[in-house]
């Protein structure tokens, strides 16, 4: 376990850089902001897409035993009555009567944190899930929800994948989309709001099998961070106590990124039993279950989950990237990402604005788009544009310059080591694929 301490102040600098080139804005900026709701700009779209593919390649792409699947936001209340929601999925809840703030109650002592005043109202329960209403008449039978996880289409449609695609356990179902959790307190940029995007898989096993898989899947879900950049030094495992354990629970292990704030939840990996499966074929009346011819045995599977969330692990990916150095005697901004999650991998950059370099750059950028996230900047000395695609986090720079009028080379610059070197236009996409393989 690391003893390393938080880098208070990274959170910032992060922060200030997200903003500024273009990873996340505040939704709604121009009219003031609306609470802990984030827009992602141009560049952490491409970020974000790439953290959720990078989950997709090793989760469904590279395997196997798991399939996709993609359930609807809305959802009736028979689905989160069955899985306990709404009975359980709600926060303690108090109201400072002096500055009107509403705070989670288990989150403080006697005094408001706002204000600090103790005139607080009792605790009474407040539900997580967002309620609306389908259709045009709104009353209890048109009550929906909006979903405040995609584990339960997964479990809903456990027959429906299983028949269609012939899988028998151990198998999994796949689902990156949006839930919604009416958090009380959400806070720390986007650490936790109240809109997200999960990548949550749930693999169905036996369930004498089920131990070994949930190890495996630990260590599986560990390793991927890991491979993607983030230090060791930065993550662990931490096993949850009993006493902490969700109510379906057999055995929940969360993997821990140090934020800036302290050691906080990346993804929570968890033997959820047969409950869910149990839970709603007990409500819907249906069969949720597989039978094993081999052995003439008819079971109610096991779930290990591993349950991430994408804007979350996106953060984390660029807290453990951001770094300065010293270039040249000035200092320099850097974002060391794997170039498979930098939202750009190459940028082209023309020398000057002169038009007779722009046919050239222009075909080069040409080569390079198929295989490659690319940026095109002219604005501002090549210095500069270097300093501001390093501080994104872009791997390569490909210069064009007007020696490339002549012999037909660019200039490939290196992020990381900022070396320079001279690569024919027609051996530019084989010599970056061939760093890519390195990197």
């Amino acid at each position: 376990m690391s003893d390393q301490a938080p880098n208070e102040s990274l959170f910032d600098d992060v922060v200030n850089l997200a903003k500024r080139r273009g990873f996340v804005f505040p939704s709604a900026e121009i009219y003031g902001g609306f609470r802990s709701t984030y827009d992602y700009g141009p560049l952490g779209v491409l970020m974000l897409r790439n953290v959720k593919n990078a989950w997709w390649r090793s989760m469904v792409q590279l395997r196997d035993d798991v399939v996709g699947l993609d359930a609807a936001i809305l959802s009736p209340p028979a689905i989160w009555a069955a899985s306990g929601h709404l009975e359980t999925f709600t926060d303690p809840m108090v109201d400072c009567r002096n500055c009107k703030e509403r705070l989670r109650a288990d989150q403080i002592g006697d005094t408001c944190p706002n204000c600090g005043s103790s005139d607080l109202t009792e605790a009474r329960d407040f539900q997580l899930m967002f309620k609306t209403h389908a259709g045009p008449i709104e009353n209890e039978g048109s009550v929906a929800y909006l979903r405040p996880e995609t584990a339960q289409g997964m479990f809903t449609n456990f027959m429906n994948v299983a028949t269609t695609t012939r899988k028998k356990p151990p198998f999994g179902i796949a689902q990156v989309g949006k839930s919604f959790r009416n958090e009380i307190t959400p806070g720390n940029f986007v650490f936790r709001t109240r809109e997200f995007e999960q990548m949550e898989m749930e693999y169905f096993v036996p369930p004498a099998e089920a131990p070994k898989w949930f190890d495996y899947w630990v260590e599986q879900r560990y390793g991927w961070y890991r491979e993607y950049g983030i230090p060791e030094e930065l993550i662990k495992l931490r096993p949850h106590d009993e006493d902490e354990l969700s109510h379906y629970s057999a055995g929940t292990t969360d993997i821990e990124f140090l934020f800036p704030w302290g050691w906080g939840e990346l993804e929570g990996v968890a033997n959820r039993t047969d409950y869910d499966l149990k839970a709603h074929a007990a409500a819907s009346g249906e069969r949720l279950e597989f039978f094993d011819q081999a052995a003439n045995e008819r079971y109610v599977p096991y779930v290990i989950e591993p349950a991430a969330g994408a804007t979350r692990a996106m953060m984390a990916f660029l807290l453990a990237a951001y770094d300065t150095d010293e270039i040249g005697g000035e200092k320099r901004d850097v974002l060391r990402l794997d170039w498979r999650l930098a939202p750009n991998q190459v940028a082209v950059l023309p020398l000057s604005k002169k038009e007779e370099l722009e046919p050239t750059a222009r075909e080069v950028l040409g080569l390079l788009q198929p295989h490659f996230q690319c940026d095109y900047d002219v604005t501002q000395s090549i210095g500069k544009r270097y300093r501001r695609q390093d501080e994104v986090g872009t791997p390569w720079c490909v210069t064009v310059d007007f020696d490339t009028l002549e012999d037909r080379a660019v200039t490939v610059r290196d992020r990381d080591t900022t070396e320079q070197v001279r690569v024919p236009i027609e051996s530019l996409v084989a010599e970056i694929i061939s760093r890519t393989a390195k990197a």
